[in-house]
């Protein structure tokens, strides 16, 4: 409706923001939008529902770690949670169980394009209102040698990632020519969590788009649609 608007608030250390993560790789990436926060970690079933689509498995799942973060406890004005998938084809790849799996996942994604889906929810527990967001990004993979594999997986990094890889490695380096949301990618798009706080009439008290292209020295191509609302990732 014509002359109807949202009061926008800086948040501020009065906002109690709990991050229901143990993901160090979330925490370096929430320090970024220059919000305080503390981290309590929501433990759900991770299971994925028959017929499930990989965007609805992700949403799902922030969801629910977002209430269980407030079913267990965790008193706070904001709870944020997110959940994010490695998708290539019709396989959805979690964390490798072993070297082997991990190897086997790389040579699964090299030389071609998957995606990266990445939900998240946050939670306003005076109400209960809980918003969520998704970004998918299309990630190419190089065409890597079976050698920069074993040495990889040698470093033990990958066993704890989906898909068996981080895409900020600095010496892997698995990605080339991604134009999409790198920080999705590493598991918490900033651009996609600035706008959601939009919703509640706040926002981060620092320039999240800088913040996050001079920390992950990556020159964003899509921020500005982000934050403008468009779908993308």
């Amino acid at each position: 409706m014509a002359g109807e608007y949202v009061r926008i608030l800086a948040v501020s250390e009065k906002v109690d923001l709990i991050l229901a993560s143990n993901s160090p790789r979330r925490r370096e990436l929430l320090a970024l939008t220059g919000l305080t926060f503390r981290v309590a970690p929501a433990d759900v079933d991770e299971s994925l529902l028959p017929g499930e689509a990989p965007e609805e498995y992700v949403l799902r799942l922030a969801r629910r770690k977002a209430l269980a973060g407030a079913a267990h406890g965790a008193e706070a004005d904001l709870i944020l949670a997110a959940d994010t998938a490695v998708v290539d084809g019709e396989a959805i790849l979690g964390k490798p169980r072993d070297s082997a799996e991990a190897g086997w996942m790389l040579v699964a994604l090299r030389g071609h394009s998957h995606q990266v889906c990445t939900g998240l929810a946050l939670l306003q527990t005076s109400d209960g209102r809980l918003v969520t967001d998704l970004c998918v990004t299309d990630v190419p993979m190089r065409a890597y040698r079976d050698d920069e594999i074993a040495d990889y997986v040698a470093t033990g990094d990958p066993l704890d990632k989906a898909g068996a890889y981080a895409i900020q490695h600095p010496r892997f380096q698995p990605v080339e020519r991604l134009q999409g949301c790198y920080a999705s990618v590493m598991g918490l798009p900033l651009c996609h969590l600035a706008r959601s706080l939009g919703r509640f009439g706040l926002a981060p008290t620092s320039d999240v788009a800088a913040n996050c292209q001079g920390a992950l020295k990556y020159p964003c191509p899509i921020w500005r649609a982000v934050l403008n609302g468009e779908q993308l990732g």
